[in-house]
C-alpha cells in the first residue's frame, strides 16, 4: 500500500512539473538587427549631446570661429580629408607604428608577468618597478628615447613599449594572484602540476584580470603613440601626429579638430571590435551574461 501511494506521489509531481514548465515564458533570442541597434543606440545618443552641447558653446561667442569652429565646418573639413590620398596614409602610417608598438609590448609584458607571478624573487625585485613604471607618464620618456634613438621610428616604439608593457604585465600578475586556491587544488588532483597547471588552470583563471591588462595595454600604447608624433616628426612618415601638428602650426582649426576626431574614432573602434567582444565571450563563459 506505502508503495502505490509513493508512486502515485511521484506521478503527480511528474505531472505538475509538466504543467509547470508549458506556463513557463521562454523569450525569444533577440535578431541581429535588434542587438545592433541595442547597442548602437546609446552612442548616437551621446554624439548627439556632445554635438549639440560643443555647437551651443561655439554659438554662445566664448571663443571666435575661427579658433573653436562649429561641429558642422569641422565634419565637413574632414569629408574634404577623407577625399585626400594623404589622409588614409596618414591613418596607415599610424596604425601600423600601433600595431608593431603594442605587438612588441604584448611580448614583454606577458613574458615579464609569467616570469613574475612564478618567481618570488623577481616578485620582490621588479614587483613594485612595474607599477612604478606604469604610473610614469610616456611624455616623460621622450627626452631619453630621442637621446638614445634620435628622431627615429625606434624613438617612438620605445616609448610605446614602455607605456603598455607594465600593464599588461600587471594584468597578468594580478589575475595569477587571484585565482581562487580551490581551483588550484582542484587542478592538482585532477593531475595538473607545473606547466600543465598554468596552462589549464591559472592561466584560464586569470583571462579576466589579464584582458583588463591588455585593455589598458592599448589605451597607454595608444596615447604614447599620439605624443611620440608629436614630438618626433620624421618628414617621411606622415602620420595622424604630423597632420595635428602642421594643422596647429598653420593655425587651421577645423583641420586640427577633424583629426583630433579620427583619433578618438579609432580607439573607440579598436575597442568595440576587438576588446569589447574578448570581454563578451569571457562573460558569457563565466555566466556573466546579463539576463
Amino acid at each position: 500500500m506505502a508503495v502505490a501511494e509513493q508512486q502515485l506521489k511521484e506521478r503527480q509531481e511528474q505531472e505538475l512539473a509538466g504543467l509547470d514548465a508549458l506556463e513557463t515564458v521562454v523569450e525569444p533570442t533577440p535578431s541581429f538587427a535588434s542587438r545592433a541597434w541595442a547597442m548602437l543606440w546609446p552612442k548616437l545618443m551621446a554624439i548627439v549631446i556632445v554635438v549639440g552641447g560643443w555647437q551651443l558653446v561655439v554659438m554662445s561667442g566664448w571663443k571666435p570661429e575661427f579658433i573653436l569652429p562649429s561641429p558642422f565646418t569641422v565634419f565637413d573639413r574632414l569629408w574634404q580629408d577623407m577625399q585626400t590620398s594623404e589622409f588614409w596614409n596618414a591613418i596607415n602610417v599610424t596604425m601600423q607604428r600601433a600595431v608593431k608598438g603594442y605587438a612588441l609590448a604584448l611580448i614583454i609584458g606577458v613574458a615579464l608577468g609569467l616570469a613574475v607571478s612564478r618567481s618570488r624573487v623577481l616578485r620582490a625585485a621588479v614587483g613594485s618597478l612595474i607599477t612604478g613604471l606604469q604610473t610614469m607618464p610616456s611624455v616623460a620618456w621622450f627626452p631619453l628615447a630621442i637621446l638614445l634613438f634620435k628622431l627615429s621610428e625606434s624613438a617612438i616604439m620605445f616609448v610605446i613599449v614602455l607605456g603598455a608593457a607594465p600593464s599588461i604585465a600587471n594584468g597578468l600578475i594580478h589575475g595569477v594572484d587571484h585565482v581562487p586556491p580551490i581551483m588550484l587544488r582542484a587542478g592538482r588532483v585532477l593531475g595538473a602540476k607545473g606547466i600543465s597547471a598554468y596552462r589549464h588552470v591559472i592561466l584560464p583563471a586569470a583571462l579576466p584580470s589579464f584582458t583588463a591588462g591588455l585593455k589598458q595595454g592599448w589605451a597607454f600604447s595608444w596615447r604614447s603613440l599620439m605624443a611620440g608624433e608629436l614630438l618626433v616628426i620624421i618628414a617621411k612618415s606622415k602620420s595622424l601626429g604630423f597632420l595635428l601638428a602642421s594643422n596647429r602650426e598653420l593655425v587651421d582649426a577645423p583641420g586640427l579638430m577633424a583629426t583630433m576626431i579620427v583619433i578618438l574614432a579609432i580607439g573607440i573602434i579598436v575597442d568595440a571590435l576587438f576588446f569589447a567582444q574578448i570581454e563578451r565571450r569571457l562573460r558569457h563563459r563565466w555566466g556573466l551574461d546579463e539576463t
